[in-house]
């Protein structure tokens, strides 16, 4: 059947890998971008910034002559692309970690009376297209009366390949317009928000093919004209495909841009206290319970950028990658940073604290901490956070027989024995290189090929070695995990008002003064 390819479109890169019929990957490529924070809070890109992304990777991927019999897409989650009638977007798209639309999180539960739980088995949350929707129709009221189609960030990457609207049901379900429990857009939430059903893509199973590539993007692409695209996957959906979450028994932790905790179940479970979101798997006929951390792999990119710049600049000069660099340093702290802790909700924060005013820093400075302190707290203080959503799914009663990491910091042995003391737990790292592109072409693969892509993943994808807690650093992050849940409640308040002189105008100085 020849090869396969999965695009992410990431938030901070696209990537691309060629994979083979028996799931080894011939190439990878990638292109990376950046994010526009025009505002406190906001988060923001243009479309075309992936397309032109695509472009480059395709490019990359096309050039080695292999036969790609199918094409799978994968993408960040929620994300609003307001395109006009001609397919044409109209502002740049508001993306996941965008925090502006905590008063339209508000409103959904009155309009509806708290029934949106009911219809879509998730409370309206910051991230979720319909609180950008209605934050459009309230601020950008041009943008919204131009408006024609609302599609999510790979679904546009779809429509330019294919000059076809579609989604499928793992990326639908995180828009809060989705009955995830039969699968389908719901009548009901979008009859209550004034939002036209026409505006949302026909919903696919993630194998199924949805479009073919058109003749004009197979020129620009060099993908052949007519070549299949499945349905594909939201980044976590294809993740869990990527990383073997086929079946319940195995939890699995991303460290990503964000930090996401998730599971597979076979039938619908509601967590009321809103910390999980449940979703469609992309294996058809089931689902997965998803909670995640905003900024994750981000809190620690945010450190590398901004504190650990010596050390970077350095690492470079030697040719030497800056994370490994960081992560040298680290391994000569202590465990616990010598009593520092870090809070890492630098975008707000989405599970299990929904507050989008949420701010991070570190607590228990001294003058003995260096910049190697700083970064270890860091890995700690997103491991703790990672923990909170571990024992929030045992709680919901979610199997962990075995804990799988992935995603681009489960590739330092650093933070997995830092994790691993954490949850004092065993955890197991994929050795999939970019999971979420991988699941997208395994998805593609299990559509040409009529496979089951639970059989097919669980042929494809291997594990790394195991990494068990250490008993005495285990002991000492249980007390400094406690230490770490009590300063969101003790400081939230004050987190609030910061936020507020965030937002605030600037004073006017008095004329003469």
């Amino acid at each position: 059947m020849g090869f396969t390819v999965g695009f992410d479109v990431g938030t901070s890169s696209l990537k691309g890998v060629l994979v083979g019929e028996n799931g080894e990957v011939v190439a990878r490529a990638a292109c990376d971008y950046a994010v526009s924070t025009p505002r406190p809070g906001w988060s923001e890109q243009h479309p075309d910034v992936w397309w032109n992304a695509l472009l480059a990777v395709s490019g990359e991927l096309t050039a080695l002559g292999r036969p790609i019999s199918a094409v799978g897409l994968s993408g960040q989650m929620h994300g609003s692309v307001f395109l006009d009638k001609d397919g044409l977007p109209l502002c740049p798209a508001i993306l996941w970690n965008d925090q502006r639309t905590g008063a339209e999180c508000q409103e959904i539960m009155e309009r509806t009376q708290g029934r949106i739980v009911e219809w879509t088995l998730n409370p309206p949350r910051t991230a979720f297209t319909a609180t950008k929707i209605l934050w459009v129709r309230r601020h950008r009221p041009e943008v919204y009366g131009a408006t024609a189609h609302v599609v999510l960030p790979k679904d546009y990457v779809r429509y330019r390949l294919s000059e076809t609207f579609a989604t499928e049901v793992t990326d639908a379900s995180g828009t809060c317009l989705f009955d995830v429990r039969h699968r389908r857009w719901s009548a009901e939430a979008l009859d209550a928000l004034d939002i036209p059903e026409r505006w949302m893509a026909p919903a696919t199973e993630s194998p199924d093919i949805s479009a073919g590539i058109s003749a004009e993007a197979a020129s620009a692409t060099g993908l052949a004209a007519g070549t299949p695209i499945v349905g594909g996957g939201a980044d976590q959906a294809t993740a869990a495909i990527g990383n073997g979450i086929v079946a319940p028994g195995a939890l699995s932790i991303t460290l990503g841009t964000s930090g996401v905790v998730y599971a597979q179940i076979p039938e619908v479970l509601f967590d009321p206290s809103g910390c999980f979101h449940t979703f469609c798997h992309a294996v058809p006929g089931t689902w997965q319970v998803m909670a995640g951390v905003l900024s994750a792999g981000g809190s620690f990119s945010w450190y590398r950028d901004v504190v650990g710049v010596p050390e970077s600049e350095a690492a470079q000069v030697r040719g030497e990658d800056p994370f490994t660099a960081i992560c040298r340093g680290v391994e000569a702290v202590p465990p616990g940073a010598e009593g520092l802790v870090f809070l890492p909700y630098l975008t707000g924060e989405r599970s299990p604290h929904a507050d989008p005013e949420a701010r991070g820093g570190w607590f228990g400075l001294t003058t003995r901490h260096g910049r190697p302190h700083l970064a270890r707290a860091v890995m700690e203080g997103v491991s703790f956070a990672l923990r909170d959503l571990v024992e929030a799914a045992l709680g919901l009663g979610v199997e962990a027989r075995e804990i799988r990491v992935a995603g681009g910091g489960a590739r330092s042995p650093t933070w997995l024995r830092i994790l691993a003391d954490v949850l004092g737990r065993t955890v197991v790292p994929t050795t999939t290189p970019d999971a979420s592109a991988y699941g997208a072409a395994a998805l593609a693969m299990a559509a040409v090929t009529g496979t089951d892509v639970a059989t097919l993943a669980g042929r494809w994808v291997g594990t790394g070695r195991h990494v068990s807690p250490r008993p005495a650093a285990a002991a000492l992050y249980e007390r400094q995990y406690e230490v770490f849940r009590a300063l969101y409640p003790a400081t939230r308040s004050h987190m609030h008002r910061l936020a507020a002189l965030e937002r605030a105008p600037e004073p006017q100085e008095a004329p003469g003064s």
